[in-house]
């Protein structure tokens, strides 16, 4: 394991993963839940997770993004990191709702139509909310190059994405956290 991958790890473990009785978005319960912002947004290993990040995506891609809150630490934090290594990526985030003043629509950031991204999230269980920022990219004319979430645990998400021909990849996985997956 690499040395940024363990502390990566170790920062999810301490700060992102909590115990106890929690109700899921889809409103099952479950005994753990993970804040994984906490570790996304912390100056400590921010640097490392982007570098993970990076080299989990492929070198053709040129842009990252994804349902607003959960992608946008991630994609922000990659591609700053990004253009600090000569590596030019445009960061986006597809609002939950469109927006009806101003330029309007769901996009805030820069998405261009023929970009090559990659949807990201920060944690996911299903995986319902990376297809939706697909939809809306490539309604927008940007082809999926990947979708990557920084945590895995519901175990689900890659065979819900192949099944519309497009690849999942995950950098952590509940098992890697000590958790069995929650399922669909």
């Amino acid at each position: 394991m690499s040395g940024e991958r363990e502390r990566v790890l170790e920062h999810l473990l301490t700060h992102s993963v909590r115990r106890g009785d929690f109700t899921l978005k889809s409103g099952r319960k479950s005994s753990w839940f993970i804040d994984s912002k906490q570790t996304i947004c912390a100056p400590e290993v921010m640097v490392d997770l982007a570098s993970l990040v990076l080299d989990a995506i492929p070198e053709d891609a040129n842009a990252i993004g994804g349902l607003t809150m959960g992608a946008d630490g991630v994609s922000f934090i990659t591609a700053g990191v990004a253009a600090t290594r000569g590596r030019m990526m445009h960061a986006f985030s597809v609002r939950k709702e469109e927006k009806d003043h101003g330029a309007g629509g769901r996009l805030a950031g820069v998405l261009q139509a023929g970009d090559r991204v990659v949807i990201t999230e920060d944690t996911v269980t299903r995986g319902t909310s990376l297809l939706e920022a697909c939809h809306v990219a490539q309604a927008l004319g940007a082809e999926v190059a990947l979708i990557l979430a920084v945590v895995d645990r519901g175990g689900t998400a890659a065979a819900m994405t192949a099944a519309e021909g497009l690849t999942f990849r995950a950098l952590f996985s509940a098992p890697d956290l000590g958790f069995p997956y929650e399922g669909a």
